[in-house]
């Protein structure tokens, strides 16, 4: 596998896909706090792995996944707190997480090639 660009990442690219879909679910919700927490959190994914790449150096890189795939528990368990809350259905809750655990998957079989 040559990575060439973080572009390229394919916990990245699901990484964007779910920040996409949590920005557009969440758009008109009016609990700001809420809706500030989930996106940074979802954001935080993609950047980290980003940011983590182009450090350049598999230890940093290690790092910086580490920290994504903690953004990506919170993304998780903010999900957890919207079904709760009724700001989500049970299937759009059960597509977000399905989703989130398909990302942290990626992001440690990722940890584990460096």
């Amino acid at each position: 596998m040559n990575i060439e660009r973080f572009e390229d990442i394919i916990s990245w690219q699901k990484a964007k896909e779910i920040t996409t879909q949590i920005y557009t679910l969440f758009k008109d919700n009016k609990d700001y706090g809420f809706k500030d927490q989930i996106q940074r959190a979802s954001v935080s994914v993609m950047n980290n792995i980003a940011e983590g790449y182009e450090r350049k150096s598999n230890t940093e890189f290690r790092q910086f996944l580490y920290i994504a795939k903690g953004s990506c528990g919170e993304v998780r368990s903010m999900i957890h707190l919207a079904k709760e809350f009724q700001y989500v259905s049970s299937t759009e809750c059960d597509l977000l997480l399905d989703k989130a655990m398909e990302i942290s998957k990626t992001i440690s079989g990722l940890i584990k090639t460096l």
